[in-house]
């Protein structure tokens, strides 16, 4: 591929795997220098049916189903929605209204800094 062409940057998503095997649960995406973070993202869930089929050289193959899901960047979502239907977004996905949340949010930084101030 000569340089005047760009090849597409394709995200990566990678979970962090610790020392004794302890990891996070919240996968990352390193990001290069030059790309922006992905505002959608298309990831496909696979589940073996239980059945199976012959391979190439005869060998029985799990059958798999494919289901397509699509992710979106809800900072995005936040900025160019009205706050109500921003909230309807949240709800569809299990969330509180975002001031709820933030409230929330709110009352546990204050006790989390009061028992910090208490030690």
């Amino acid at each position: 591929m000569s340089n005047s062409q760009h090849q597409a940057w394709v995200p990566e998503i990678t979970y962090e795997e610790a020392e004794g095997g302890l990891s996070s649960n919240i996968p990352f995406i390193a990001v290069p220098e030059n790309e922006l973070m992905p505002k959608f993202l298309f990831i496909f869930e696979s589940r073996e049916t239980g059945e199976f089929e012959p391979g190439l050289e005869g060998e029985m193959l799990p059958i798999v189903e494919m289901d397509l899901h699509q992710y979106a960047d809800l900072a995005i979502l936040k900025r160019g929605l009205s706050p109500t239907a921003y909230d309807q977004v949240r709800e569809c996905l299990g969330l509180e209204p975002l001031q709820t949340a933030m409230e929330k949010g709110s009352r546990i930084t204050d006790a989390v800094r009061k028992n910090i101030l208490e030690k």
